[in-house]
């Protein structure tokens, strides 16, 4: 029974995306249809098959065996915090970003990520049906993040119409940076966290190409690149004779990564803290009014139908609820970190959905991250376009991490 709710939960989640459309005419349906077939025959080979399994547990495996040397730098400087029976969950979690970060941004430096990002995106692009720099810019969030993602893409976004670049808005809210993903399996079970990467890339495509198509002409189906002189100063900084962007010396980059890679733990633990911190303080005030009301069973009770679409019992999907909820209000650190000692004794379905469902970006404190950064690159007519909208890409975030979880959750039970 619980697997036919499941899959009803899956059909009513695509139904949403066609109900809020902003032109139902415009699907393409065809891409949509070998989109949700692609994305359930992956979700089913990463957790059915021995050699699916073996993938994505020998990815996690990579993960942890990184994190391991990088506590091997966080050891070094503070052995104390270190050398304990259970480290504290930002020495263990967010300092080894200070070497994973630098890390990527190496493998950006010397050609190889930004090559793997363009094939694969074009590959993509041919199995999706999707515009080019759609697709680019699914595989380009998942590896750097969003507004890594959208930074880099500034010349792109100036030059396509405003729909699309709330098309890039509405993708941002579901992107994961994987740079963090080894801090992920730290604490979730990390052959579900690395089957939601993938799954979640193709989701956003689907869920845009319903809640806000665009039609792209061969003529604009295209991806920026630098030109000339002018245009890559201004987009770059400093060019050669050719037009081409100036490298930066090596160490001088190694050390802007590493400062940028210790910016991003201090807003990570300044934003879970904070947020912590309120939703105790709600907790408190709803309190005084009755000592049942809490965030998390207001919050429990709104996502509730949602929950129990993805076939769980009664009382697990209220719980399951509570979690989601939390997690758009807060982040998805915060439930990480209140259920990483005991998601070990979940149930194989609940611990797969939990799992797959929190790893994203997709809160309310990213849509001000993203409309921040739009306002920095684009004119106002595209941002205002992105900020009247900020009702879909929650929606978008939302029905991306509904359909990931329910993808992955009719293959484990």
């Amino acid at each position: 029974m619980y697997l036919a709710i499941n899959v009803v939960g899956l059909v009513i989640f695509l139904a949403i995306g066609y109900a809020f459309s902003k032109d139902r005419h415009a699907i393409n349906w065809r891409g949509v249809l070998t989109m949700v077939v692609f994305n359930l025959v992956m979700a089913w080979f990463l957790t059915s098959f021995s050699v699916g399994r073996a993938i994505v547990e020998g990815a996690a495996a990579g993960f942890n065996e990184l994190m391991k040397i990088a506590y091997v730098g966080i050891e070094f400087a503070i052995p104390s915090m270190v050398k304990v029976k259970q480290m504290d969950w930002f020495v263990q979690v967010l300092l080894p970003i200070l070497m994973v970060v630098p890390l990527f941004d190496i493998l950006t430096y010397i050609g190889v990520l930004p090559w793997i990002i363009k094939w694969i995106g074009r590959g993509l692009s041919k199995l999706t049906g999707q515009p080019k720099f759609e697709s680019f810019f699914a595989i380009e969030m998942m590896f750097l993040g969003n507004t890594e993602a959208l930074a880099v893409s500034s010349l792109q976004l100036k030059q396509i119409n405003a729909k699309r670049n709330l098309t890039l808005a509405m993708m941002s809210m579901s992107c994961v940076t994987a740079s963090i993903i080894g801090s992920y399996t730290q604490m979730m079970p990390g052959e579900y966290i690395l089957t939601a990467v993938p799954v979640n890339v193709i989701n956003a495509l689907t869920v845009v190409a319903m809640l806000n198509p665009v039609k792209v002409s061969p003529e604009e189906d295209t991806i920026a690149t630098m030109k000339g002189s002018a245009m890559a100063e201004a987009e770059i900084g400093d060019v050669d004779a050719n037009g081409k962007p100036k490298k930066e010396p090596f160490f001088s980059f190694l050390g802007d990564s590493i400062l940028g890679a210790g910016r991003l733990i201090l807003i990570i633990a300044a934003n879970v803290i904070a947020f912590v911190a309120l939703a105790a303080l709600i907790n408190k005030l709803l309190g005084l009014i009755n000592p049942w009301l809490s965030l998390e069973h207001l919050l429990g009770i709104v996502m509730y139908p949602f929950a129990w679409l993805m076939g769980l019992p009664a009382g697990e999907a209220f719980q399951f609820s509570q979690y989601m909820g939390m997690k758009l209000v807060t982040n998805e650190f915060v439930v990480m970190g209140q259920v990483t000692d005991t998601i070990k004794d979940f149930a194989p379905h609940y611990k797969a959905v939990l799992t797959v469902f929190v790893t994203s970006f997709a809160n309310f404190s990213t849509v001000g991250m993203i409309i921040g950064c739009f306002k920095g690159i684009v004119d106002r007519e595209k941002n205002d376009l992105i900020s009247k909208n900020v009702g879909y890409m929650l929606l978008s975030g939302i029905l991306v991490s509904l359909l990931s979880a329910a993808m992955v959750g009719l293959f484990v039970w």
